[in-house]
């Protein structure tokens, strides 16, 4: 079933919903370290990052007039080399640590909960041990 003839799509665009995608593109180009590709709307309603490299999706950040209440059903996982060091870096830019005192270790994967500045939730994927 992973023919290209029987598939619907692909996977193009990861949309962040968020009341200002300026700010959250600022913090989300640093993360994945890729530039801004650009804008549409005056003010930006879009703000759409490079792509990491050449399959990937797009990740973009498009303004909504409603903030974040509740947690997200789609996040995204970042794998990183040092989850300490990864953790810092995210928190000087302005996000958080979810659980403070919990990383998580299931099925052979570790992963830390953290936050951006809007709240939107994600994980730092990293080496168990």
């Amino acid at each position: 079933m992973s023919d290209k003839t029987s598939r619907i799509g692909r996977l193009g665009w990861i949309q962040i919903d968020t009341s200002d995608p300026e700010r959250l593109a600022a913090f989300w180009k640093l993360i994945l370290g890729v530039e801004i590709e650009g804008r549409l709307g005056s003010p930006p309603q879009f703000v759409n990052l490079h792509k990491q490299y050449p399959d990937a999706p797009h990740v973009s950040f498009q303004r909504v007039p409603e903030p974040k209440v509740v947690k997200n059903r789609v996040h995204m996982d970042i794998v990183v080399d040092d989850v300490e060091i990864a953790t810092s870096r995210i928190v000087q830019l302005g996000g958080r640590r979810r659980r403070p005192d919990a990383d998580f270790n299931e099925y052979g994967y570790c992963w830390r909960t953290m936050a951006d500045p809007d709240g939107n939730e994600f994980c730092l994927i990293f080496k168990c041990g």
